[in-house]
């Protein structure tokens, strides 16, 4: 036979938790109802953030612009993902594969991105409050969210491109819910070592680089809060911020323990852990983009005052 290409796998066929029926309709329910509120929560925070003049400031054009990227990265799977539970066909197309994998890493390197943003916007916020309009005016922010999707995109076309130019030479079963790169590669009967080493280092800047850059913020953000001498004051200083090191924290903490925890030797143990391995990443792919408008708006005197402006609006506007 003659050396087979990508043109040989048409479709791959996404397991999910079909090992485990008892389970799928479990998620399913949760999976849905999930996926609403992040819907619901994250088109709420967009669209007063546009409505409300209020809220036209740097913090909350990030914070739509996040809100934005949550519901994208989600409706590129979750869609898919349940439409998977009510169907015996588990399968996805070569090139609807690659758009998802395009979608999945165009979104998560521009969160990544988008986090540092808004870190560095609360350490001038805090720390240089004084030059905060000046340092943080629309000809600054606007082109710092661009540069963040514009870094992601460019990243995500050179991974997707060069996994979907491997060629795959027949096993096409992805043991994932999604089309996750690592369970495509595996699939790839050519060496991967370029994928690999790219993959390295886009983690070095897109994730390394950030965290880095969070942290050394936070840093002088800390310092600079520990020197307000009222306790009052202290407490509004970190109460700006601490909803975004919360995000922070979930985000990376979820990120850390998908990819740093040891891996099962045996059999038995590995299929365990492959199973809470797809439990984990549902939860990075659902539960945080559900969590981000939550942790925003419920300890936010703006977002709820912004609503209810925004619901008044709407009231009096259906009543005339």
């Amino acid at each position: 036979m003659g050396k087979t290409n990508q043109s040989s796998v048409t479709e791959f066929v996404l397991l999910g938790l079909s090992g485990y029926p008892e389970l799928e309709a479990i998620y399913f329910v949760l999976v849905l109802c999930m996926y609403l509120v992040i819907l619901l929560g994250n088109g709420v925070i967009i669209i007063v953030s546009v409505c409300d003049t209020h809220l036209h400031t740097p913090m909350y054009f990030f914070l739509s612009n996040l809100s934005f990227l949550d519901i994208c990265y989600t409706s590129s799977s979750i869609p898919l993902f349940l439409s998977s539970f009510l169907t015996s066909k588990k399968t996805i197309s070569f090139s609807g594969c690659g758009v998802q994998m395009f979608l999945s890493f165009a979104m998560g390197a521009t969160e990544c991105v988008l986090l540092s943003m808004m870190a560095f916007d609360r350490y001038v916020a805090i720390c240089n409050p004084l030059r905060y309009p000046i340092i943080m005016s629309k000809t600054s922010y606007v082109p710092m969210a661009a540069g963040s999707w514009i870094a992601g995109g460019v990243n995500s076309v050179l991974q997707t491109s060069l996994a979907m130019q491997l060629p795959f030479c027949g096993d096409n079963v992805i043991n994932h819910f999604t089309c996750e790169i690592l369970a495509v590669l595996k699939l790839a009967c050519a060496d991967i070592s370029i994928n690999i080493i790219s993959m390295v280092i886009a983690n070095m800047i897109f994730l390394v680089v950030p965290v880095l850059f969070i942290f050394v913020s936070y840093v002088f953000i800390l310092s600079t809060i520990l020197k307000i001498p009222s306790a009052e004051g202290k407490r509004k200083a970190f109460s700006t911020c601490s909803a975004h090191l919360t995000v922070v924290i979930i985000f990376y903490g979820t990120i850390l323990f998908m990819y740093a925890k040891p891996k099962a030797k045996d059999s038995s143990g590995a299929d365990k852990v492959q199973v809470t391995d797809k439990i984990i990443s549902l939860f990075y792919g659902v539960v945080t983009p559900m969590l981000n408008p939550l942790i925003y708006s419920l300890r936010n005197k703006d977002v709820k005052e912004a609503v209810k402006n925004v619901l008044c609006r709407k009231c009096s506007s259906e009543g005339m």
